[in-house]
């Protein structure tokens, strides 16, 4: 798979893409992630890239040329199945988008930053618009991040015990169980007596109980 990412800000991306899961994919060549500067495409002599809205208005916009620059470069060297989109008034980002999106070869993801980028962008380009929660943050570089994490760490290969991503919340539309590990009494707080005991069946059962319990509790719009 091959994720390219245009940003004002690759800094800000350079840590979460080069620590954990996601940099053991890069090392085993599952995954290729590219970022590319925004202001790189800019005509501006001072690489500048934002002006103010049309029909005022606080805060500036990211300007078409230099996105359209980096688009039509990245596009000319490849087919991409997605070009996404982070901001807020996109469509909540759920695991199955992730599982999705695992599917796929090529993604362009596209962060936005100050009020956003000019519309013209989303309407002739963008295929998919994401966002990871109803609230703002400063860009979309670390929504980008969250969004690379929860799809590379599905690729074959990324997580050297591929089960424990099929096990985790959301993957069948419930919480996860309780997990436990040594020792067994701590404090005087015990493990439950089922995870102990053998039984890989009864274990199961409990688990899926679990997961049912948690999410009526926590999560009911899940069951819905």
């Amino acid at each position: 798979m091959r994720i390219d990412i245009l940003t004002v800000l690759p800094e800000l991306l350079e840590s979460p893409f080069n620590t954990s899961i996601v940099q053991r994919a890069k090392q085993k060549h599952i995954v290729e992630i590219h970022l590319h500067n925004i202001r790189d495409y800019s005509s501006d002599k001072h690489k500048r890239v934002d002006d103010y809205a049309f029909g005022g208005g606080a805060g500036m916009v990211l300007q078409i040329e230099p996105i359209h620059k980096c688009l039509e470069k990245l596009m000319s060297e490849r087919n991409y199945d997605e070009i996404l989109y982070m901001t807020p008034d996109g469509e909540q980002f759920k695991q199955t988008e992730a599982n999705r999106l695992s599917l796929l070869e090529n993604i362009i993801i596209i962060c936005g930053h100050y009020k956003g980028i000019d519309h013209r962008i989303r309407e002739q380009f963008v295929s998919k618009e994401i966002s990871i929660g109803d609230f703002v943050i400063t860009g979309g570089e670390l929504a980008a991040a969250v969004v690379t994490d929860a799809v590379v760490r599905l690729l074959p290969g990324a997580m050297s015990d591929i089960a424990s991503a099929l096990s985790d919340s959301f993957q069948d539309n419930l919480l996860a169980p309780p997990v436990y590990t040594r020792p067994e009494v701590y404090n005087g707080w015990a493990v439950p007596e089922i995870l102990l005991s053998g039984n890989t069946k009864e274990i199961e059962k409990w688990q899926l109980e679990q997961s049912l319990q948690r999410t009526q509790r926590l999560r009911p719009d899940l069951l819905d």
